[in-house]
């Protein structure tokens, strides 16, 4: 079965939004802080459980996968007919979009990998020396921000893939008028040709 340009925008979309909806979700059950447990010279820090770590990992997962398949519906050959990447590139709307998507797909995904990285820190070093620490957690906003982002991530790489189904067509369009220009010779020209071809 061939895949359209409509199943590649879908694909993108869902895991976009998939990705969002997590990062959201990581954002707002992170607790605010620890809770300090005095030990003999040092501090543990008790942290509530809660699934940050877990969403914040599935949030970036579900990026990555919108972001491969919104690169890959750009230069998929639809209907078996592949278009030269430079033809692509030959739009400047597209290019702008283009470096825009790998722009605002690497900032989120850094707004998403580093409070969650934090975050399993926080949880795995949770003994400190230092007796007057706060049992911190990672930075609050960064993880909705990073949601945002990715949201922004797909719709950008969906107009990139509007862009370049617009190139496309575009391309084949000027391609069958080349064919048409050199393919169809009149058949009452060819006729007199002949004609006088066998009158000579």
């Amino acid at each position: 079965m061939a895949v359209t340009v409509k199943q590649m925008s879908l694909i993108v979309s869902l895991f976009g939004v998939l990705s969002f909806i997590l990062g959201i979700v990581a954002e707002n059950k992170k607790p605010a802080s620890g809770t300090p447990i005095d030990g003999k010279g040092v501090v543990i820090c008790k942290y509530p459980s809660d699934p940050t770590v877990a969403l914040g990992y599935l949030s970036v997962a579900f990026l990555a996968v919108s972001t491969v398949a919104g690169y890959l519906s750009l230069f998929y050959p639809y209907k078996g007919k592949a278009v030269p990447q430079k033809a692509l590139f030959q739009s400047t709307s597209f290019v702008v979009f283009f470096n825009i998507a790998l722009l605002t797909t690497g900032l989120a995904a850094t707004l998403l990998l580093w409070p969650t990285i934090t975050e399993q820190l926080h949880l795995a070093r949770n003994v400190h020396h230092n007796l007057k620490t706060d049992c911190p957690t990672a930075k609050t906003g960064l993880l909705g921000g990073g949601a945002f982002l990715s949201l922004d991530s797909a719709l950008f790489w969906l107009v990139a893939l509007m862009l370049a189904d617009n190139a496309r067509e575009d391309f084949f369009d000027e391609e069958d008028n080349q064919k048409g220009e050199y393919g169809n010779v009149p058949s009452n020209d060819y006729d007199a040709h002949l004609q006088s071809k066998a009158s000579a």
